[in-house]
């Protein structure tokens, strides 16, 4: 079954044009696509397009044969996972109880045994365990972003969409999170899209790049494609220059002069 793709997307808030013609050809499910792009280029409003969250003023989003305008929105939810940038929760609840929220969300309400240990795995699974009993208050801004991807994580999905899910984490937590990201989207066979500034964590994890600019696609392609495209320069208005590590990964230079 192919995966996600969108057709000529545009949207606009009110006369300012945010998203114009995107389109990109079905993502293979399994494999995890970064979206790169400059702040204000458009990638948190097409995420939010994606998921249902707002309407394009043209164009159409599918996940194989189905257009996703067409579903209802508890059907929807069913296909689309959506993390966004900010995490926000009842911060009298603690993170059992909103991790547990997440997994029944289109199940019902009554909670089994098997509910509560599949929170707890899913928790020690995430490296947050230790939080479980924790409040929503009490948490760190990296560790909020850790719940919020184990919440996405414990659902299962068509099509999960991560923005900036390592935007406050550190470095050892950044690889983490993005490692348990890739490994749930190749194994369960879904289709992942995460928002990035990185280009080096772009570069290591991405299966496919989507370069997004002034509210455009302006490359696609493998990760050494886009990045030695012209394409990245004049986007972020840097020189670049790419080599290769001594695990044969690409490494990323900017250069502002």
């Amino acid at each position: 079954m192919t995966g996600l793709s969108a057709q000529d997307l545009c949207f606009s808030y009110g006369r300012r044009q945010v998203l114009s013609d995107v389109s990109f050809d079905p993502l293979e499910r399994g494999k995890l696509t970064v979206l790169i792009g400059p702040n204000a280029a458009g990638k948190s409003t097409l995420f939010r397009l994606i998921a249902g969250l707002l309407a394009p003023s043209a164009g159409k989003v599918h996940i194989a044969d189905t257009d996703l305008a067409r579903l209802s929105t508890r059907e929807r939810l069913k296909k689309v996972c959506f993390m966004p940038q900010f995490f926000t929760a009842n911060a009298a609840l603690t993170v059992f109880d909103v991790m547990m929220m997440a997994h029944k969300q289109l199940k019902g309400w009554r909670v089994s045994e098997d509910d509560m240990f599949a929170v707890g795995q899913a928790l020690e699974d995430a490296g947050i365990g230790h939080l479980a009993e924790a409040y929503v208050s009490e948490l760190s801004g990296g560790q909020s972003q850790m719940v919020s991807v184990a919440q996405s994580l414990i659902r299962k999905s068509d099509v999960y969409l991560f923005d900036e899910p390592t935007s406050a984490l550190d470095l050892r937590h950044q690889l983490d999170v993005l490692t348990q990201i890739k490994t749930a989207v190749a194994g369960r066979q879904a289709v992942g899209m995460v928002a990035l500034h990185d280009l080096n964590l772009a570069a290591r994890y991405a299966d496919n790049l989507i370069l997004l600019g002034e509210g455009r696609i302006l490359a696609q392609g493998s990760p050494e494609e886009v990045l030695r495209s012209p394409a990245i320069s004049n986007t972020y208005g840097v020189e670049i220059e790419i080599t290769t590590g001594p695990r044969e990964n690409l490494l990323v230079h900017a250069y502002t002069s």
